[in-house]
Formats: structure tokens, C-alpha cells, sequence
């Protein structure tokens, strides 16, 4: 069975402490459109509005990139990345490189004892 990663935004994860860093993960995805896709897209942008050919190539690129973030993230023996971001350069016309990235962490549970020192220490009076 694969190992499944918890995957977020924020700079944590509920119920969960940060044990250890372990640094940047990304995945990097590369792509153009298919000349299908190209004259769909130009016949669409004539006629306004959304652009499904082009939306297509945009989230399977986006899809590709998140899994091999994750790939890396396991690679690095994480069990999460937080902090998830997407980024994404056009550098090409109808070329566009998808990044996604975020730091892979080692994740604990706190003990018991942890979790009442904590609350006893937050506790407003």
C-alpha cells in the first residue's frame, strides 16, 4: 500500500505537532496545449467565455504537479506537506510550467501530558 501524505495550505496540521522539517518539496510540469486543444481554444476565445480546451490542459497540469510533489514529499519520508502553494509562468506562447510546492514535515501526536500543559498554560484567569 502507498504511503499517503496529508496535504494543506496551512501552516499546520489540527491534532498534530511539527516533529521535524524536511525541507522544500516540489513538482514541476511542463505543458502545451495539443493542436486539438489550440484550435478548440482559438475558436473559443472568439466566441468569449470560458475557455474548456484550455482549462483542461491548465488542471491536468496542475494534477501532474501536486503528484509529483507528493512523489518527492515520500521521497523525503514526510508525512505532510504544508504550506501548498501553486505557481505557474507562461514562457511560451500556449507553454506553461505549473509549480507546485510546500514543506514536507515529520508530524507527531502530542501525549496526553503535552496537550493538558498546553491548555493549562492558554487558560485565560
Amino acid at each position: 500500500m502507498a504511503k499517503r501524505v496529508a496535504v494543506t495550505t496551512g501552516n499546520g496540521l489540527e491534532g498534530y505537532e511539527i516533529e521535524e522539517y524536511l525541507g522544500i518539496v516540489r513538482g514541476i510540469v511542463v505543458r502545451a496545449q495539443t493542436i486539438t486543444q489550440g484550435i478548440r481554444g482559438a475558436f473559443s476565445s472568439i466566441l468569449g467565455g470560458n475557455i474548456r480546451a484550455f482549462e483542461e490542459v491548465c488542471e491536468q497540469a496542475r494534477s501532474d504537479a501536486y503528484v509529483r510533489m507528493v512523489e518527492h514529499a515520500i521521497e523525503r519520508g514526510a508525512d505532510a506537506v504544508i504550506a501548498m502553494r501553486y505557481d505557474a509562468t507562461e514562457f511560451a506562447q500556449g507553454v506553461t510550467e505549473v509549480l507546485a510546492y510546500g514543506t514536507a514535515v515529520k508530524l507527531r501526536v502530542p501525549t496526553v501530558t503535552e496537550v493538558r500543559d498546553h491548555r493549562a498554560a492558554v487558560k485565560p484567569g
